[in-house]
């Protein structure tokens, strides 16, 4: 049911509608903003913002920051747009972001993946005397507005994530040989290992990995348990960066790092 609102004269959708409308809209897409969610139903930032606390406390979705996301969606088919991921979790990303940037040191040969974690490390960086390698144009051209010495691999542009993937990517590797590398993934397992939705973007990154003396995977917490359907790394070949571990299994681990 919509009722008119008497002082403005329009619709206005009854909280239970919204709520639904919002549940249709998280479980079809997995991961939502606020902001897409304030177009969709047009309805206020502060509204929405009520409604996710409403649900997030009936256990109806996961309200994160910036945004929301589905119960238990462990199987993640779909890769959201670099512009919806880098919201999402905003304070955990900028806290892994800080720690790995602060890993560059002088003289590295650095590979930085097309990740939205990765996209927040480059704010941070302040090594202007390693070399940076990159399959991201916005990665490349924020390295070089920072001064650092920046390559970008050739091949074809993915629109979704503005990365660039296929063959001529993964041969431009080959020849490189990197002391450190910083990925994203959109799952992290123990089992599945580092996985992403997109074969095309799975294949650079599982060429950059074995390219690297060390990778780093930069997850945020909502990351630990997905599992998306390509595997481009084994848990053991990354060092997980995460924050906020609620899985007291991977606190055991040695290739876990987990910062505040």
């Amino acid at each position: 049911m919509i009722m008119t609102d008497k002082k403005t004269g329009g619709n206005v959708m009854l909280a239970e509608e919204r709520y639904n409308a919002i549940l249709r809209l998280v479980n079809d897409k997995k991961t939502v903003t606020v902001q897409e969610l304030t177009e969709q139903l047009d309805t206020s930032e502060s509204t929405i913002r009520r409604d996710l606390t409403v649900l997030h406390r009936k256990g109806s979705l996961i309200k994160v920051h910036g945004g929301a996301t589905a119960l238990n969606p462990e199987f993640m088919t779909k890769d959201a747009a670099l512009s919806v991921r880098r919201d999402l979790n905003i304070e955990e990303k900028v806290a892994i972001a800080k720690y790995a940037a602060a890993l560059v040191e002088k003289d590295d040969f650095v590979y930085m993946d097309a990740g939205s974690s990765v996209d927040l490390m480059i704010e941070h960086i302040t090594e202007q005397e390693a070399v940076y390698v990159t399959n991201a144009i916005g990665h490349a051209q924020k390295l070089l507005k920072k001064g650092c010495r920046v390559y970008l691999l050739g091949g074809e542009l993915k629109e979704t994530t503005e990365a660039i993937v296929g063959a001529e990517a993964i041969e431009g590797l080959k020849k490189y040989n990197f002391t450190k590398g910083f990925f994203g993934a959109n799952g992290v397992s123990r089992e599945k290992g580092f996985t992403t939705p997109d074969i095309t973007e799975a294949l650079v990154k599982e060429k950059a990995v074995e390219q690297c003396r060390k990778s780093y995977m930069l997850s945020d917490s909502s990351k630990i348990n997905q599992i998306s359907p390509v595997t481009f790394a084994a848990f053991e070949d990354g060092i997980l960066v995460t924050t906020r571990l609620k899985d007291e299994s991977y606190r055991a681990c040695r290739n876990v790092v987990e910062v505040e």
